[in-house]
């Protein structure tokens, strides 16, 4: 079984959900990329001090930072196993860098322990997940009103907190950040299926039916 797993798709095709439930399946730790960097912001180390004074003033955190981030982050021994990255990387130069980070930390290499898991889906039901989608402000619970609603509408079944709506789960904002992610993203497919570990899941079902896909994927492979 491959070690080091790479989710791969457009904004709300259901990514976040799989990925916690593969790195419960499999007792090995979900690292998301933005929660590494505000948690190295918040205890103030010195690459977060280095990223709070990017993001203070506007602008994105440079990739040689957020690598550094990363590979210490991966050179901990939860991670001795495997590991799931979320948010990286985003962008064939991204993937570059992983693998320069995989050879310094010299544990796992992307060509022979990495799994890059496509979320195949069309962009039109893409849009209709993102607009329906709420979340509890208090316990972070994802909920979306076709496809896994609240019990009770509006509030969620484990806090009973009112749910919110994102800023930006609107169509207009949905149809750029595809755009932005067809752009930037999307190029990584045909990077990751060169390389011979791209691995594609079909993500249209219910979320029961999207985890059993992808448990066929990574347990089967």
């Amino acid at each position: 079984m491959k070690k080091v797993f790479i989710f791969l798709g457009p904004p709300g095709s259901g990514k976040g959900t799989q990925t916690s439930r593969l790195a419960d399946k499999l007792s090995i730790p979900h690292i998301d990329t933005g929660s590494l960097l505000r948690k190295n912001i918040q205890d103030e180390t010195e690459l977060g001090k280095i990223a709070k004074s990017y993001i203070d003033k506007g602008n994105l955190v440079p990739l040689n930072v957020v690598s550094s981030v990363i590979k210490e982050r991966l050179m901990e021994d939860d991670c001795q196993n495997g590991y799931i990255l979320d948010g990286f990387p985003r962008s064939i130069e991204q993937a570059q860098a992983l693998e320069e980070i995989l050879s310094q930390v010299g544990k796992f290499t992307l060509k022979d322990d990495a799994m890059a898991i496509y979320f195949d889906i069309d962009n039109e039901l893409l849009i209709q997940r993102l607009i329906n989608r709420r979340s509890c402000p208090k316990c972070g619970t994802i909920y979306n009103l076709i496809s896994n609603p609240p019990k009770i509408m509006d509030y969620c079944d484990i806090c009973d907190t009112k749910l919110t709506i994102r800023k930006d789960d609107n169509e207009e904002t949905a149809r750029a950040r595809f755009k932005t992610y067809e752009n930037e993203t999307a190029p990584l497919y045909d990077y990751f299926k060169q390389l011979g570990i791209l691995e594609e899941l079909k993500a249209d079902g219910s979320i029961s039916e999207i985890w059993e896909n992808l448990k066929e994927i990574v347990f089967d492979e």
